[in-house]
């Protein structure tokens, strides 16, 4: 991905640009007071819209070529609407139409003056921070050999400045997370053909030696010898190998480590317990939460914070075969404990629990956070905006939560306790993997709960969020915003 060049420092001239973008409100007022064209460009709004051509309305964006009266070749009217009305939707609506706008043109120097009016809660340093964000993301392509001859996008930006000083690290750190946002996207919409299990091993040891992570890959003889039950399960029914990825980020000393776990399953068919053919396509996207620790791995190699994060990512297809686990079958986890597996389609909590416990016995950090697009329940309950989040620590949520808000990555808690583990309980084995239909994403979780007791724990259903279907059909990048700010927050 190409890098655009944002300045902390403010420009209130338009003198050196060629394209400037600024915010008016539905009456037609310049919502930027320190531009030093102001007037100018208050005057070319006042005769559009006593022309009927442009009205302000939130997310309209105007382009005007040569204006009158400025020395740009473009400007980029973008209408916010109702101040007191403007929410964080709104707003990251009408920056996305600007972005849109700005790269079908000719731009290669942007001023831009849409960070003075800020949605409720908010202040111009958030502005900037999703402006920094929304146009560096929208440089993104999804560009592999699989889609034989592609023109990729033209895009011609290279520089943008602000009207308001901005902090350089609240650049960074949203330049960063959009790096690793695309990093997500392209593994998530890799055919899974391509993105297996050693594709990711291979793109971890990459990561390692780009940002000197240290990398360690455990292959099936070594995962069987260790005794890795409830993972192998899901991995012997395909010819292609599993893999155990690990990545650790050391910035911060002896500190024990914050631990993320993604969901690596590259491409789930549900195994024995077959899902339905129709969208069978987009579980590729099933190792969104790998996907996801990836993404963050490579925001924190940009920012090379004072943290220290492990990363553990279990991999593996779901496929049928004559060696395929079956419905029925006692598995023993890595921990000891027995699982009955009720429904081969449940296969993510039966990676996950091994990758948990391996995760705690190599690496002792002191809180784990695991991802995944684990539940449709998830989708049923909270639609495709925000994620799920669940867990053993009430702190912990919080936080993550909190980050999610600030980055408008959103997530909702949902409860754990003794009546969904009841769910759980099997006559041939000391848990089942499934609980029935009722509370599906509580149920996935507080089987995922049995083997995180003894540490600060948080759970993330992303099956709503990591990926849109339709004719947008894509991978999103998210959680990666979140998460980012949130091991941000936690940097010394």
């Amino acid at each position: 991905m190409q890098k655009i060049h944002f300045s902390a420092s403010a420009s209130q001239s338009c003198e050196n640009f060629d394209s400037l973008a600024i915010s008016v409100s539905a009456d037609g007022q310049v919502l930027c007071d320190n531009l030093t064209e102001k007037a100018a460009v208050q005057s070319l709004i006042q005769s559009l819209q006593e022309n009927g051509d442009f009205k302000g309305k939130t997310g309209e964006v105007f382009t005007l070529a040569m204006p009158s009266g400025l020395s740009v070749k473009r400007l980029y009217l973008v209408g916010l609407g109702e101040c007191e009305k403007l929410t964080s939707k709104s707003y990251l609506a009408a920056i996305t139409a600007l972005s849109k706008a700005v790269n079908s043109g000719g731009t290669e120097k942007l001023l831009n003056a849409t960070i003075a009016s800020a949605p409720q809660g908010r202040d111009s340093e958030w502005c900037a921070r999703q402006n920094v964000q929304i146009f560096q993301r929208s440089f993104y392509s999804y560009e592999h050999v699989s889609r034989g001859k592609f023109e990729s996008p033209n895009n011609k930006l290279a520089e943008m400045h602000f009207t308001q000083d901005v902090s350089e690290a609240t650049i960074a750190i949203a330049q960063a997370t959009a790096m690793g946002m695309e990093m997500t996207q392209d593994l998530a919409n890799m055919p899974p053909n391509f993105c297996t299990p050693t594709h990711l091993a291979e793109t971890a040891q990459e990561l390692g030696e780009t940002y000197g992570f240290d990398v360690n890959i455990l292959d099936k003889e070594q995962m069987l010898e260790m005794g890795m039950g409830s993972f192998m399960s899901v991995a012997q029914g395909s010819a292609t190998p599993p893999k155990m990825i690990c990545m650790q980020y050391n910035g911060g000393g002896d500190e024990a480590p914050i631990a993320l776990v993604g969901k690596g399953v590259t491409f789930d068919t549900g195994g024995i317990s077959l899902k339905p053919g129709e969208a069978m396509d987009e579980m590729k996207y099933d190792m969104g939460g790998a996907a996801t620790v990836f993404g963050v791995f490579k925001a924190l190699g940009e920012l090379k914070p004072n943290i220290n994060v492990v990363a553990v990512v279990p991999s593996t297809e779901n496929m049928p075969g004559g060696k395929a686990v079956k419905p029925g079958d006692v598995v023993t986890s890595l921990s000891g404990q027995t699982i009955e597996i009720l429904n081969t389609d449940a296969e993510g909590r039966l990676i996950l629990c091994d990758a948990l416990t391996y995760c705690q016995q190599t690496y002792k950090p002191a809180k784990v956070i695991d991802m995944a697009t684990l539940t449709g329940a998830c989708i049923i309950a909270l639609g495709k905006h925000v994620s799920g989040i669940l867990g053993n620590d009430q702190a912990l949520i919080d936080e993550i939560r909190a980050a999610g808000e600030e980055t408008y990555d959103r997530l909702w808690q949902l409860p754990l306790g003794e009546e969904w583990d009841e769910q759980l309980k099997s006559n041939f084995a000391d848990m089942a993997n499934i609980g029935g239909r009722a509370g599906g994403t509580i149920t996935a979780a507080q089987f995922l709960a049995r083997f995180t007791k003894e540490i600060p724990w948080a759970h993330l259903d992303i099956a709503g969020t990591a990926w849109v279907s339709g004719n947008d059909k894509g991978a999103t990048g998210r959680p990666v915003p979140a998460l980012v700010e949130y091991l941000n927050k936690q940097a010394k």
